[in-house]
């Protein structure tokens, strides 16, 4: 009983690079430090991001237009950077070591952003739209330089937690035991909580700052709360168990690919029998505790086929041998691709939250009382709904379910992510319908040209905040937990990073779509939809419906990659 109680973890290590005990380390004690720092670097980062649009139009000079593009470059480098933090987690370095590199490099980066919004010399001068003695420009030069240095240290920082935090407080569980699996699907509900309750101080505490006190307090208090998250991970160091880096995943699936490739253009009938015969006389390769043997047997005979040819006697190149464990685990990589791509459209319309929404709500009447709210604190709505409907789904909603189906996850990962695809589709249609409104509002009150604000309020925008903030709840959550449950052990920071990817490449997509916009529409009707300094002149509303009729495209597709799927895992609940 004494040696059972003081196993160690395979493959798993403490901080001082010691085997991890099972009695000692991991578990709910260890996450619950994730979660802590997951407020503290989310606050950090959406302090300035939910903002940002704004600093970059009124401080920095650019148009709505330039700025939005500007913005969501900066968040899609942020995310698609995540990717590095996975690669560099599972191939050379544990998700501690990138989370702690990751955060010092925010912390450097935000330090540079609060030194120029402090300094008057380091920013353009203070303009005033339709004053001929006052005009604006924009930032250039040194002030230019300054300015990208620091937001994309800040990218570069924050591409890393995110690769390495959520896989670090993944990593704590054990996953051969039903206890376990259920304790890591509750991590990542808690995870989004965690993450929206870091949001909920930044869009409401930290943008009243920016707007009353002025941008260095809200720089500063970004820089303070990163800096902060250091010693609070430290703490939970001697709780953790890390994951021991198995080498590069990249390598292993170019060499499969490559290697399948080779094999196909050299081998004649008589090597693809001997492929075909490896395949079946081979024993089953070892797979993490939580796969299924059965069905990652039938995937290797019915699924992905080609890459079988990667398992030969006689390989072309004898470098590019390859096992079938090694094959198996890029079948399962290659599966989630697509999942993984459905999710891009809807992270394009949540690229508009952060610009063109901002920019509807502050041309409206955003006074509660005698309270001014700040624009950019409309996300307050999805988020304290996330915060709301977060516990409810894990401790009411998800225990009914699993006495229903009899299954241990009770609603699935792909159901899960197909509802938050379909509520992005009611989003972007309300957005439209909205917009309608607020033109008609402009238009009757004869406020076209006009800098006041409008006679509605912007409580109406709300209700895209709140559809979009559901449908970011279920597929972020979701996708987090599909890609970490599904992906081979040896590679599965890479595949978490895939959630944020889709993040990434949704606002690189947000700003290609302004752009071939404008285009379009420029040459059809020498009048962009989103072009110029005045939001009324925009046709917001059909750019709108456009995102709309783009939504339900991808929900279908979405359901077609969805029924044919195959769990790695499917297990009853116990």
């Amino acid at each position: 009983m004494e040696i059972d109680n003081q196993s160690n973890w395979d493959s798993y290590v403490d901080w001082k690079n010691r085997p991890a005990i099972s009695n000692r380390h991991g578990g709910l004690v260890a996450a619950s430090f994730v979660l802590g720092v997951e407020v503290l670097e989310n606050l950090a980062f959406l302090a300035n991001a939910s903002n940002l649009v704004l600093y970059m139009s009124e401080y920095m000079h650019f148009s709505p237009s330039t700025s939005a593009n500007s913005v969501t470059n900066f968040m899609g480098t942020a995310f698609l950077l995540a990717l590095l933090g996975g690669f560099l987690s599972d191939a050379f370095c544990t998700t501690y070591y990138i989370y702690l590199i990751s955060a010092l490099i925010e912390f450097l980066g935000l330090v540079i952003l609060t030194i120029q919004a402090r300094s008057s010399s380091l920013k353009p001068r203070k303009c005033e739209l339709g004053v001929p003695n006052m005009p604006c420009e924009q930032v250039h030069g040194a002030q230019a330089a300054m300015l990208f240095i620091g937001l994309y240290l800040v990218a570069l920082g924050v591409g890393g937690i995110k690769g390495s935090l959520p896989p670090h407080g993944a990593e704590q569980f054990d996953e051969s035991t039903p206890r376990g699996r259920k304790q890591r699907s509750t991590f990542f509900n808690y995870f989004v909580f965690c993450l929206s309750f870091g949001a909920l101080i930044a869009v409401t505490f930290v943008v009243w700052m920016e707007d009353n006190k002025g941008w260095q307090w809200g720089f500063g208090i970004a820089t303070l709360a990163i800096f902060l998250s250091i010693p609070i991970f430290l703490a939970g160091s001697p709780f953790y168990r890390n994951k021991i880096p198995r080498g590069s995943p990249l390598t292993t699936i170019s060499k499969v690919i490559i290697a399948a490739l080779l094999n196909s253009s050299a081998s004649s009938s008589k090597n693809s029998s001997t492929v075909i015969a490896t395949m079946t006389s081979s024993p089953s390769p070892p797979i993490p505790a939580s796969k299924d043997v059965e069905s990652i047997e039938t995937a290797s005979s019915s699924s992905l086929s080609f890459l079988n040819r990667a398992v030969s006697d006689t390989p072309a190149c004898g470098t590019l041998k390859c096992t079938v464990q090694q094959v198996e685990e890029v079948k399962i990589v290659m599966k989630l691709l697509p999942i993984f791509a459905c999710t891009i459209m809807l992270n394009c319309c949540l690229a508009q939250l952060n610009t063109f929404s901002v920019h509807q709500a502050a041309s409206m009447n955003t006074k509660v009382g005698s309270l001014k709210v700040p624009p950019a604190s409309l996300p307050v709505f999805p988020v304290v709904f996330i915060m709301i409907l977060a516990p409810v789904y894990d401790h009411f909603i998800i225990p009914f379910a699993r006495r229903v189906t009899k299954t241990e996850m009770g609603i699935s990962h792909l159901q899960r992510i197909g509802i938050g695809l379909f509520l992005s589709i009611v989003a972007m249609a309300i957005a439209a319908l909205v917009e309608i409104k607020r033109k008609g509002v402009v238009t009757d009150s004869g406020l076209i040209d006009s800098a006041k604000p409008l006679p509605i309020t912007f409580f109406w925008i709300a209700f895209q905040y709140l559809f979009l903030g559901s449908a970011d709840l279920f597929v972020l959550a979701g996708l987090l937990e599909f890609c970490f449950s599904e992906a081979p052990v040896s590679m599965r920071s890479l595949a978490t990073s895939l959630s944020w990817a889709s993040l990434a490449i949704g606002y690189y997509l947000s700003s290609v779509i302004v752009s071939i916009v404008n285009r379009v529409t420029g040459i059809s009707t020498n009048k962009p939809w989103l072009s110029g300094r005045n939001l009324n002149h925009y046709h917001l509303d059909r750019f709108y419906w456009l995102m709309c009729i783009l939504s339900a495209l991808n929900f279908m597709h979405y359901l077609f990659w969805a029924t044919k799927y195959k769990y790695a895992s499917v297990k009853s609940s116990k």
